[in-house]
């Protein structure tokens, strides 16, 4: 199936609500909210249990974050079950296997070693999900929207993130983990029946046998392209790297951590919502290298220690530039063909957290040298540096993946 490396035509005047409309990503999209909501709950009820019976901030954190890791496991074994010729049978089994993982967090006395089992296995089956998701997301809505439907779901995932942990602040001042568990549990269900309910299965798919062997052709025929490795790259390290100056916050800061963290996500918040809603795909696709420097340069700052307010605004503007993820998936999904879209959004949500988890270690491990400041400069410079060096790599007419043969 041949592959058209154009940008993408300008949307029509169209909007969120309209989007919205559409029954089918209207389900995928309450859906993805319930699940996000029910994620945040759990790593945070599961985060205060394991620091109320360990105190160790390592465990704590990868209670938090570890399954951000497992992510990559999905990417590199089974990514190929998205493109499976029923994704929506696919969908609602990998939502079931979440709510059985999220439910059994909810077993009293539970050992932690199972616990971190299961989140690792919960990050797996998400990381499927993931890729399974926005391979229909990619089919039920027109490509001139897939930007603003990307942006929709970028803005819902982080607004429902920062919301989730302060509901779960509050749930945990009177509830315990084990009950926040259930509610967890409770709001996986609905996003489930959600699913069943209003996604239809997508009979226009090739029949292939979803696999190992399938997962790992794919991808080696990904990453030996030479555009979709350039726009790979640009997705996952520059943003993981900022990821890790953000993890530095509270080593940098303790008292005004809350606030660099809110400005980050609010800064991120607006990017998306402007340059997914407002500018047309021409624009985007202009503006796309200004917003991955204006991602890293801000945190130069840090090295010279300005006074916080100044921080506070740095900060803000360098979260808009985590909009560029935008016209580059973009460019990806023009570089895809349909038989194996859902693998190769996947594969690219997986890298995305991934680094995410890869920046945070990797900060904290210069940290270790180095002062928090010097620590967020040096990780802001060199995810400058990898933009810089990624553009060269990135020729405008790039070739893309060859579709996979039918399984007869």
């Amino acid at each position: 199936m041949p592959t058209s490396t154009a940008a993408p035509a300008d949307p029509p005047a169209t909007g969120y609500r309209s989007l919205l409309r559409n029954r089918e990503f209207a389900g995928l999209y309450a859906g993805f909210t319930l699940t996000v909501a029910a994620s945040t709950l759990s790593g945070f009820a599961l985060g205060t249990l394991v620091d109320h019976q360990t105190a160790s901030p390592f465990l704590t954190a990868v209670s938090m974050y570890g399954a951000t890791f497992a992510t990559v496991l999905g990417a590199l074994t089974l990514m190929s079950v998205a493109d499976g010729s029923r994704p929506r049978r696919t969908l609602v089994i990998l939502q079931c296997a979440a709510l059985v993982g999220v439910a059994a967090q909810a077993v009293p006395g539970l050992p932690l070693a199972v616990r971190f089992a299961l989140l690792l296995a919960l990050g797996f089956f998400q990381s499927l999900g993931a890729g399974t998701r926005m391979g229909l997301i990619a089919e039920v809505v027109p490509a001139a929207a897939y930007a603003l439907a990307r942006s929709l779901m970028n803005i819902t995932a982080g607004g429902t993130a920062v919301f989730g942990y302060a509901v779960g602040a509050a749930l945990l001042r009177r509830l315990s983990p084990r009950e926040v568990f259930v509610i967890a549990a409770v709001l996986t269900g609905l996003g489930l029946a959600v699913i069943a309910a209003t996604v239809r299965e997508r009979s226009i798919r090739p029949s292939r046998r979803p696999g190992l062997r399938q997962t790992w052709t794919t991808n080696t025929e990904l990453f030996s392209r030479k555009g979709p490795r350039a726009l790979l790259l640009n997705l996952w390290v520059p943003g993981g790297l900022i990821v890790g100056c953000e993890a530095l916050f509270i080593s940098y800061a303790p008292a005004h951590a809350g606030v660099l963290l809110a400005a980050a996500s609010a800064g991120m918040l607006l990017g998306d919502l402007a340059v997914g809603r407002l500018l047309t795909a021409a624009q985007r696709h202009r503006c796309v290298f200004a917003l991955r420097l204006l991602l890293a340069a801000p945190y130069l700052l840090f090295g010279f220690h300005p006074p916080a307010p100044v921080l506070t605004a740095a900060v803000f503007v360098s979260g808009a530039g985590f909009a560029a993820t935008l016209p580059l998936q973009e460019r990806l999904l023009a570089l895809t063909p349909d038989p194996v879209r859902g693998q190769v959004q996947g594969v690219e949500s997986a890298g995305r957290m991934t680094w995410q988890g890869i920046g945070a270690a990797i900060g904290g491990g210069v940290a270790q040298y180095l002062t928090p400041g010097a620590a967020i400069a040096a990780l802001a410079a060199l995810s400058l540096a990898v933009t810089l060096a990624s553009r060269a790599c990135e020729p405008a007419g790039a070739a893309g993946l060859r579709p996979p043969p039918a399984r007869p």
